[in-house]
C-alpha cells in the first residue's frame, strides 16, 4: 500500500475512535429506531405526512412540584443546522443495517434539512405534568429523527434549572450559589449544559471555565486540599500555603478544612487584625457545617463563610433552620445528578388526525395542545391543557417552516423570568417535599376529543 495512503486510512480510523462530539455529528446522535423507522416511512410513502409531536413530562421527579423548562436554545440550534454528510450517509450504509431501505431513504438523508415549526415554553417558565414544554410540527420523518436530541438537552437542562431555582428559593436571594458540579456532571458536554441551566435557574456564576467564559460570566471557586498538602509538605506550615495563594491572588476565599478549620481560623483571624493579610471568605467542605460555621463566625467575624460538599436544597434547608451563619454554598454532585427528569416525545397528530397512546400508565391526550394560564394579581391560580385551537396560551411559535423567527433570551432575562416563575408559584408547590398531584385541570374541549377517540380505538378492536 502507497505509504500516503496507509497513514490516510490510520489517520481516519482514528479520528473516528475519538468520541468527543462536533457540530456535525449531531443527526448521528440518535437511536438506531429513529432511522429505521424513518426508512420505514419512505418505504411506505409516509415520510411527508404533516406529523406534530409534543415532548411533555409524565410524572415530576418525586418531591417536586414543578419543573422550569430550560433546553430550548439548544434544541433550536440543532434543528438550525440539521443535516447528514455523505461521510455519514456511507458509515449508515456500511452498517448493513439498512440494505433493505429504498433509495429515496438516502436521498432524503442527502438534502436533509429541518423545514418544520416548532412552538415552545420560553425558557425559565414553570410546568407541570402532560404539559407540552415544546411542538415540532414538521414531515414525518424529520420530525421522527429528531426526538433523541431534543429530549437528551430538554430533559437534562430541565432537571439542572429545577434543582438551581429550588436551591435558590431555599437559600434565599442574598446568598451566594456556585455551581461546581462539573467533575460529576455525565459528559464534558453536559458540564456546558449543567452551568448553562444552573445559572439560569438562580445560581450565580460556575466554576467551570470553558463554560462561565462561553456564557459571559466571570468563573468562581476557591482552591483544593492538594495545594494546602502540596505546600505544607514542602514548607511546614497550613498558612504558608495560604501565604502563597494570596500572593498571586490577593484576599481570594482559603479553603481550611484540610487539617483543623478552627485552629486555621484562628491562625487567620491573628493575620487579619493584624493587618497583614486581607480576606474575602473561608471555605468548609467538610464536618458539622452548623457547629463549624458558627465557631469560625466567632473568630472570623467579618469574613464571609461558604460551605460545600454533597450539598442540596434539603442540606441547605436544615442549616437555615439551624441559623448556621453561612454566605454562599458550592453545589455539585446533587445539582447535576440525581432523579431525571424523565421527559417523552410523542406522535399527537397526522395528516390532521389526533393520535393517542392507551398504554396502562402512559396514555397521552390526543391533538396539539395549548397551555392557558391562570393567574392573579401575578400569582398561579391553576393551568389548564387544552387543545392549540382555543386560544392564546403559553407555547409561543420560536421556527417557522425551518426558519427562526425568534431569537434566543439571554441568560439574564430566562433567570428573572424562573425568578418571576417560582415567586408567582403557591408555597405548597415551592415546598421542597411536595407529594401531591399536579395542579393541571383539562379543558372540555380536549376531554371531548381525547374520550371520543377512545371510543373509536375501542370500537376498532372490537371490530377486529
Amino acid at each position: 500500500m502507497n505509504p500516503t495512503i496507509a497513514i490516510a486510512a490510520t489517520e481516519q480510523t482514528r479520528q473516528q475512535s475519538i468520541l468527543s462530539i462536533s457540530d456535525g455529528d449531531y443527526s448521528l446522535l440518535t437511536d438506531l429506531y429513529q432511522l429505521t423507522m424513518s426508512a420505514c416511512y419512505v418505504g411506505e410513502s409516509l415520510e411527508r405526512s404533516a406529523a406534530s409531536f409534543e415532548l411533555f413530562v409524565r410524572k415530576l421527579p418525586k418531591g417536586f412540584g414543578y419543573l422550569i423548562a430550560m433546553g430550548l436554545a439548544q434544541a433550536l440550534e440543532y434543528l438550525e443546522r440539521f443535516q447528514f454528510s455523505s461521510a455519514q450517509i456511507d458509515a449508515l450504509q456500511a452498517t448493513g443495517i439498512f440494505k433493505n431501505a429504498p433509495d429515496r431513504f438516502w436521498d432524503l438523508l442527502a438534502t436533509a434539512r429541518f423545514t418544520g415549526d416548532v412552538w415552545a415554553v420560553p425558557e425559565g417558565t414553570a410546568i407541570f405534568a402532560n404539559e407540552p414544554i415544546l411542538r415540532i410540527e414538521a414531515p414525518l420523518w424529520q420530525a421522527q429523527i429528531v426526538e433523541t436530541y431534543l429530549l437528551n438537552t430538554i430533559n437534562y437542562q430541565t432537571l439542572l434549572a429545577t434543582r438551581a431555582a429550588r436551591l435558590r428559593d431555599v437559600a434565599g436571594p442574598e446568598a451566594t450559589l456556585l455551581e461546581f458540579g462539573t467533575r460529576r456532571a455525565f459528559s464534558p458536554q453536559a458540564s456546558i449544559w449543567a452551568a448553562r441551566a444552573a445559572i439560569a435557574g438562580g445560581l450565580d456564576t460556575t466554576s467551570n471555565v470553558l463554560a462561565a467564559l462561553k456564557l459571559g460570566y466571570q468563573p468562581s471557586g476557591t482552591m483544593a486540599h492538594a495545594l494546602v498538602m502540596a505546600i505544607d509538605a514542602k514548607e511546614g506550615s497550613e498558612q504558608a500555603a495560604f501565604k502563597a495563594f494570596h500572593r498571586y491572588f490577593p484576599g481570594a476565599p482559603l479553603l481550611i478544612d484540610t487539617y483543623d478549620p478552627i485552629a486555621a481560623a484562628t491562625e487567620l483571624a491573628k493575620q487579619v487584625a493584624a493587618g497583614e493579610m486581607e480576606l474575602s471568605g473561608i471555605r468548609l467542605d467538610s464536618g458539622d457545617l452548623i457547629s463549624l460555621s458558627q465557631q469560625v463566625r466567632s473568630i472570623l467575624p467579618n469574613v464571609d463563610i461558604f460551605a460545600s460538599g454533597d450539598l442540596d436544597e434539603w442540606e441547605i434547608a436544615k442549616l437555615r433552620a439551624a441559623k448556621a451563619p453561612i454566605n454562599g454554598y458550592g453545589l455539585g454532585t446533587r445539582l447535576v445528578t440525581g432523579s431525571p427528569v424523565n421527559g417523552v416525545y410523542k406522535l399527537v397528530e397526522i395528516d390532521n388526525i389526533p393520535t393517542m397512546k392507551r398504554s396502562t400508565d402512559k396514555m397521552t391526550y390526543p391533538g396539539k395542545k395549548q397551555i392557558f394560564r391562570q393567574c392573579k394579581d401575578g400569582q398561579f391560580t391553576g393551568d389548564t391543557l387544552g387543545l392549540a385551537t382555543e386560544g392564546v396560551g403559553l407555547l409561543e411559535q420560536v421556527i417557522n417552516q425551518g426558519t427562526r423567527i425568534k431569537a434566543d433570551d439571554c441568560l439574564a432575562t430566562i433567570r428573572h423570568r424562573t425568578d418571576l416563575s417560582v415567586a408567582s408559584l403557591p408555597t405548597t408547590l415551592r415546598d421542597i417535599n411536595y407529594d401531591k398531584s399536579t395542579p393541571v385541570n383539562i379543558s372540555p374541549a380536549l376531554e371531548q376529543l381525547t374520550q371520543s377517540l377512545k371510543a373509536k380505538q375501542s370500537s376498532r378492536s372490537l371490530e377486529q
